[in-house]
């Protein structure tokens, strides 16, 4: 009942903030952080717990499975690997100090701590479900919540972030759901009609899940892998699918920035690691496939670099600051080797710690300004001190500094990607160090623009940060800090679901 509990408190939650009258405001924050809290409390004994949980099939711990429609065989099937469990342990975590980095919120405060719950659960569940179909409805019931989100509390082009979001993400879940239908319908022509996400990827390694038909001479298997990817692609998201990241991160409230940075970009990795990848086994057997997500990944990680450089938005840095490094996700996953995917795997959840941070951080300085332009900033650090300090730990952690978390995942990602048994294939990290170098520049830029320097007199008022500022972002420069000292609390957790698949995938 753990992984049911984690997905749904949230929903009971909301239910509850729907009871209560509007005007109970504090009442309302108070039900949003015990929704939050419990869910957090069980994912850690879930992360901590599973080295030791009795697996089921295709070594899934804390399985629930029951029928749900069994007409179509859609099962409610839950269950937890060590690809997911450090993921829905760091979503338990950004959501419930997102209620509290809410906290100032007093427009629609009902609807806006009901949305926000609605979230989690769409958001868990996706990390949880091994029912494709169940996963296609969690999938689709973050966008709705997403797009509201955005749009009612945003900033002043709210409106337009919104509906690109919605499209965005919506074309990419129409190329899923295609992609779903015809799995299926192989899985039926096969004998087998299922949603079963482990049986699946068992069909599609005998070879039993053939997809025969084909459209402008492309195979079907062919078109069902890049369907899948796009779908997941654009979450994630890489080049050219990113354009609604910058308008979501811009237009949106600190708090929804924080939870679509922190973790709804780590749901496309994920994916593809739990679906992409397993169900479409014969794709993954050509050097060409890893050389076009290695070539997808290195154009990401460069061209979100150079971008971000060019920034004068604090918030517009760090979100195009996500692009880059999350283009190190996607090219430690065409290493196809330990080392290169278990540093992908583990630059989600550190990427997740740091980039939530760093917009905890803007947030900040934007509560007190009203505004985000680096260059009218200037000598906070003298005024802001403690303020200072946490914001230099997630500029570091988010470049890459030796001891901090986001160090040992993107070298891993580098030494698997020069590692690759794949011809030539070294080019693509060599160039991709670049990236480490801009990403050194921008940050050491921005936080010299803001902290460094002779204090404005405009500034001279503002007050450090305060205690619920401080008790949202002391956790992630923890949690920086914890797995750049002791990665292996991180990658002994990751490994073991990493190893599972490469074998799969061999």
């Amino acid at each position: 009942m753990f992984l049911s509990l984690i997905t749904f408190v949230p929903l009971l939650g909301m239910a509850a903030i729907l009871c209560i009258p509007k005007e109970k405001k504090e009442v309302i924050k108070t039900v949003a952080a015990a929704a939050t809290l419990l869910p957090m409390i069980l994912s850690v004994f879930v992360y901590f717990g599973l080295e030791g949980a009795p697996t089921g099939a295709g070594g899934m711990a804390y399985v629930e499975r029951y029928s749900w429609i069994p007409m179509f065989n859609i099962q409610y099937y839950l269950g937890i690997d060590g690809l997911s469990a450090p993921i829905l342990f760091l979503s338990c975590i950004l959501f419930f100090f997102a209620v509290f980095s809410s906290w100032n919120i007093d427009r629609g405060t009902k609807g806006y701590f009901a949305l926000l719950l609605l979230l989690e659960v769409g958001t868990n569940g996706c990390f949880v479900a091994l029912d494709f179909f169940l996963f296609y409805v969690f999938w689709e019931l973050m966008l709705l919540p997403m797009y509201f989100l955005i749009g009612i509390w945003g900033g002043p082009r709210k409106e337009y972030a919104a509906i690109k979001f919605f499209l965005f993400t919506l074309a990419g879940s129409v190329l899923m759901l295609v992609a779903l239908i015809g799995i299926y319908n192989s899985a039926s022509t096969a004998g087998t009609p299922t949603f079963d996400l482990i049986a699946l990827r068992d069909m599609a390694k005998q070879g039993t899940l053939g997809v025969s038909w084909s459209i402008l001479g492309m195979a079907g298997p062919t078109w069902v892998f890049w369907f899948l990817f796009i779908g997941f692609a654009v979450k994630v998201p890489i080049v050219p699918l990113h354009t609604w990241l910058p308008d979501a991160h811009v237009e949106a409230p600190t708090p929804i920035s924080v939870i679509l940075a922190g973790i709804l970009l780590k749901l496309g990795g994920y994916g593809m690691l739990r679906i992409n990848f397993p169900l479409c086994y014969g794709m993954m057997q050509h050097d060409s496939t890893m050389w076009a997500l290695g070539i997808i990944g290195t154009v990401s990680i460069l061209y979100g670099a150079f971008v971000a450089m060019a920034q004068t938005d604090f918030k517009k840095l760090v979100a195009y600051s996500s692009v880059s490094h999350m283009g190190f996700v996607l090219l430690g996953f065409a290493a196809m080797n330990s080392t290169g995917m278990t540093g992908a795997a583990a630059q989600m959840f550190n990427h997740g710690t740091s980039s939530a941070m760093m917009f905890l951080i803007v947030g900040v300085i934007y509560d007190r300004a009203h505004h985000r332009n680096l260059n009218d900033f200037g000598g906070l650090a003298s005024q802001m001190p403690y303020y200072a300090g946490l914001a230099t730990v997630g500029a570091f952690a988010a470049l890459g500094l030796p001891g901090l978390a986001g160090f040992m995942s993107e070298v891993l990602v580098l030494l698997g990607a020069f590692d690759s048994t794949i011809q030539g294939f070294w080019v693509l990290p060599a160039l991709s160090v670049i990236g480490v170098i801009l990403t050194a520049g921008y940050m050491l830029w921005a936080v010299q623009r803001v902290f460094l320097g002779p204090l404005k007199e405009k500034y001279k008022g503002f007050a450090d940060i305060s205690v619920r500022e401080a008790f949202c972002q002391a956790p992630f420069a923890f949690l920086c800090v914890l797995f750049g000292v002791a990665p292996f609390l991180l990658f002994d957790v990751f490994r073991p679901g990493v190893d599972g698949l490469l074998a799969f995938l061999k």
